[in-house]
């Protein structure tokens, strides 16, 4: 969990307790820690989930029951082309399979997309393209290296000029 104070622009204090522990459980106490502190986001990464293994899934989802976050995001890296249309279908619906709010009409639970190593994929977006298209839901950020500024805003002139290539 990364709380980040806005009024101190380099500040990203890191909130850990240690492994074991139940993820949602751990989310709470972060959010409450920095709602104590007056910090204005709170970033939750739950690591590596795999779509079809259903106890992680089930925590995920217990994860956004108790906390009700204002947004989540589905991380995929964009190397892995239609793959991650898969697992992007996959994982969405599995959180709305084991979600206890959503209903028959329910689409998505996820809010956007963030594609990782999106800086090595050359003209080869059409997997990108597919996730929009299938979600309905935005790409927020691409990633194109290792660092924080390396998180970027989807430049949509690059993406049409790289498929009209």
């Amino acid at each position: 969990v990364r709380l980040a104070n806005m009024y101190s622009e380099d500040q990203v204090q890191l909130y850990e307790r240690g492994y074991g522990k139940d993820p949602a459980g751990l989310a709470f106490e972060a959010i409450k820690y920095a709602n104590e502190r007056r910090y204005d986001v709170v970033l939750v990464d739950t690591a590596g989930r795999m779509q079809d293994n259903e106890p992680l899934m089930r925590a995920l989802s217990k994860l956004v029951a108790l906390n009700k976050p204002d947004l989540t995001l589905f991380v995929g890296e964009a190397l892995v082309g239609n793959e991650a249309v898969d697992q992007l279908v996959k994982f969405n619906q599995s959180l709305i399979d084991h979600s206890s709010t959503a209903n028959a009409e329910t689409k998505s639970v996820i809010d956007g997309i963030l594609l990782t190593k999106f800086d090595c994929i050359d003209d080869k977006v059409g997997a990108a393209i597919s996730m929009t298209y299938i979600t309905g839901q935005p790409i927020i950020f691409v990633g194109t290296g290792q660092q924080y500024p390396d998180l970027k805003s989807l430049n949509v002139k690059s993406i049409v000029s790289a498929l009209l290539r």
